[in-house]
């Protein structure tokens, strides 16, 4: 089997541009150019990759398990790249909606203290994996599992659950709240990343529930009153904002924190990640 760099890049582009003539764009090169390359990569594994019809190119499953390879594999080469430049080694740590809440900081700044040889960049990326399946960071912070078929985690903490409410609900003048007073409400939930559903709830005692996929979304309708939401603690630390107040919901799981990387390519920075979090989140206990 002979698959190049090139082959995975034009996969990609043709993904990323939505059609074989954008991708001839963004990589400067001909249509024809495109079609050839595809043509190629898909000899070389054997697979057909994608559904071509006169309105629109559509990934074959086979399709979708090679682009989320190739883009692991692309961003590996341009890590590598970068490393080869710099003299520096890099790790990317992907979160889908808050990093590490207040221990943020304290981690990024340890971290630069204690390994200073191994160049840390944090990731936001508003996907299930915080960015691994997509290739965009090499661990990730996570707060639900994962396919254990591909990824490898361990938890690393535990934070409260919180509700965010706006500043003038009535719930908001208590210093906490509990799962029956959000009955009626209407909970803005995430589901590709987010660590709440109306599941937590009796199912005769469920509120209703709103779809969002941003964090600014979500708490610019919060601040309206319309909804509610529920959220970790590390969100209101990362994302403080007028007009919404967070209360720990008392009989509501703590949500635990996980660090992942991909099952067959850990990262040779994982332990120590793994126990700079640790600690950090043993500390803030007290």
């Amino acid at each position: 089997m002979d698959v190049e760099v090139r082959q995975l890049r034009c996969l990609v582009a043709i993904v990323d541009e939505g059609g074989f003539t954008d991708a001839a764009l963004a990589l400067g090169v001909s249509q024809a150019a495109v079609s050839r390359t595809l043509a190629s990569l898909e000899r070389a594994l054997g697979v057909r990759l994608l559904r071509r019809t006169s309105r629109e190119v559509a990934l074959t499953a086979a399709g979708l398990r090679v682009v989320a390879h190739a883009r692991r594999v692309l961003a590996e080469v341009e890590g590598l790249v970068r490393e080869v430049a710099s003299g520096r080694a890099s790790l990317r740590i992907g979160y889908a909606w808050s990093a590490l809440g207040r221990h943020t900081l304290a981690f990024q700044r340890d971290w630069a203290k204690t390994r200073p040889e191994t160049e840390l960049e944090l990731v936001r990326a508003n996907s299930a994996t915080a960015g691994l399946a997509e290739g965009m960071c090499e661990l990730g912070i996570v707060r639900r599992p994962l396919d254990e078929r591909r990824f490898e985690s361990v938890i690393v903490g535990l934070e409260r659950r919180l509700c965010a409410l706006a500043s003038d609900d009535p719930l908001a003048r208590r210093r906490s709240v509990r799962l029956a007073d959000l009955t009626g409400r209407t909970l803005l939930v995430d589901s590709r990343t987010g660590t709440t559903t109306t599941e937590l709830w009796p199912p005769d005692a469920r509120p209703a529930a709103r779809e969002t996929h941003d964090i600014d979304d979500w708490l610019t309708a919060i601040s309206t009153g319309r909804c509610v939401g529920m959220t970790a603690e590390a969100t209101a630390h990362q994302y403080p904002r007028p007009g919404v107040v967070y209360r720990p919901v008392r009989d509501a799981e703590p949500i635990a924190v996980r660090l992942a990387w991909w099952r067959d390519d850990p990262h040779p920075a994982a332990p120590g990640v793994r126990e700079l979090l640790v600690a950090l989140y043993q500390e803030g206990k007290g």
